[in-house]
């Protein structure tokens, strides 16, 4: 079965791979594995930010690919302010949906692989069981849409892709849930959580990494990564506190009493076993990912 999965996907390790989105939280993990593999096969990472390659630019887009000829480009950038995208739609339509356009259509003369990073979001949170790659996508925010529409433009180009989903991210080096409530906790703020909002907590290290083994088995089309298991956005803020060895309360409350400008999905658990087959690998627990997390941040004993 390994023979079969490499037999199937590009020769990817030993070129000349773009990441985009390099400084963000998710960008930095990717250039450092993909840094380590690059020694391994001798390959290349030539690793940008939205100012070295701004993705909403045709031409810059074009004539960047066209001239570095890249055999895998990964989309790591995004406009990710969920709540700021419901007042500057043109902007968020501008790099979650026409940027990835332009990757996919200046990918495919080139013939490079398309790595995009898509988002729950896209759901409208109304089913009873986690989302598989295949359900029907009805997003409730501008940003879902958004992202919902950058897919849609990939899948339009007729390069090689690989678009992976992920929901409710934390990692270092960037705005996340689990250092906002450390923060709020260590400055004895009150804690207000919702309870009415379910998903897949996941660690940007783990995303990563997951995007490795699914360029090594040579998959391409749509996959979910989160890791394994659900909570509500309430139980994620407990675990954090109970991990981190902090006591403090913290009050239950719904979405419809923090009055956010977008609307999320009640429901936004992702399945991953689309994944799990792919690779032979499943996920590892949420709780076990957090651990990780805090122990390298020094807040564990």
């Amino acid at each position: 079965m390994t023979v079969a999965r490499q037999a199937k996907g590009p020769s990817w390790a030993g070129g000349c791979t773009l990441v985009l989105g390099a400084a963000g939280m998710l960008g930095r993990e990717l250039v450092h594995l993909l840094h380590k593999r690059a020694e391994e096969s001798g390959g290349r990472v030539v690793s940008w930010d939205l100012a070295d390659l701004d993705i909403r630019d045709r031409s810059a887009v074009y004539g960047t690919i066209g001239n570095l000829r890249p055999g895998v480009v990964v989309n790591a950038a995004a406009y990710t302010d969920v709540d700021g995208c419901e007042t500057d739609v043109s902007g968020a339509m501008a790099v979650n949906a026409q940027g990835p356009g332009h990757l996919a259509q200046a990918c495919d003369p080139v013939g490079a692989m398309l790595v995009h990073f898509g988002t729950d979001f896209v759901f409208d949170g109304s089913l009873e069981r986690a989302y598989r790659p295949d359900d029907v996508a009805n997003p409730l925010s501008v940003y879902g849409r958004s992202k919902w529409e950058g897919e849609q433009a990939i899948r339009a180009a007729s390069c090689r892709h690989l678009i992976v989903r992920s929901s409710w991210m934390f990692g270092p080096r960037g705005r996340n849930f689990v250092e906002a409530i450390l923060a709020q906790a260590g400055a004895a703020k009150p804690l207000r959580v919702v309870n009415d909002q379910v998903g897949s907590p996941t660690l940007a290290a783990d995303l990563a990494d997951a995007v490795i083994r699914l360029l090594d088995a040579g998959e391409q089309g749509t996959f979910h990564f989160a890791n394994s298991g659900q909570c509500s956005w309430f139980e994620f803020a407990g675990e954090i506190l109970e991990q981190a060895g902090m006591d403090r309360d913290v009050e239950p409350i719904t979405s419809e009493q923090l009055h956010r400008p977008a609307r999320r999905p009640a429901y936004s658990a992702l399945d991953t076993s689309k994944y799990a087959e792919a690779t032979g690998t499943r996920p590892v627990c949420w709780q076990d990912a957090l651990r990780r997390y805090l122990n390298g941040r020094g807040c564990l004993p």
